[in-house]
């Protein structure tokens, strides 16, 4: 019994879109997807904040061994360097929560329902 959502991928296209689903969410730190893959990547990239937190040279090679090393078009920093410099001092004085959902409604065509993650502000 699975204990997380297949999402009718076998295990590397599953990997593979949670991996993408990851780095733009840290680049952008908003993304429209559904319901079903934002519950699912919340948790990830939770974890990645908490050890890009920790700011050490293990804790970066562990993230950069699942976030993919994409850019910003016109930026020179990819998102694990975004990780590591701005996402990870942004939360250095909160210890959870990193991520919000909020609900847009049903996507035209098959009616999944469609959600944003967003990276919560300072507050």
């Amino acid at each position: 019994m699975a204990i997380y959502q297949k999402l009718g991928r076998d295990s590397s296209a599953r990997k593979a879109l949670f991996r993408d689903l990851v780095t733009d969410l840290f680049l952008y730190e908003r993304i429209q997807t559904t319901e079903a893959k934002a519950k699912e990547i919340r948790g990830i990239a939770e974890k990645l904040i908490t050890l890009a937190k920790r700011g050490d040279l293990h804790a970066r090679r562990q993230a950069a061994a699942f976030v993919r090393r994409e850019q910003l078009e016109g930026s020179e920093q990819d998102a694990i360097q975004k990780l590591f410099s701005e996402l990870a001092t942004r939360y250095s004085e909160r210890s959870g929560g990193y991520t919000r959902i909020l609900k847009l409604g049903p996507r035209r065509g098959d009616s999944a329902p469609m959600v944003y993650l967003e990276l919560v502000d300072r507050a």
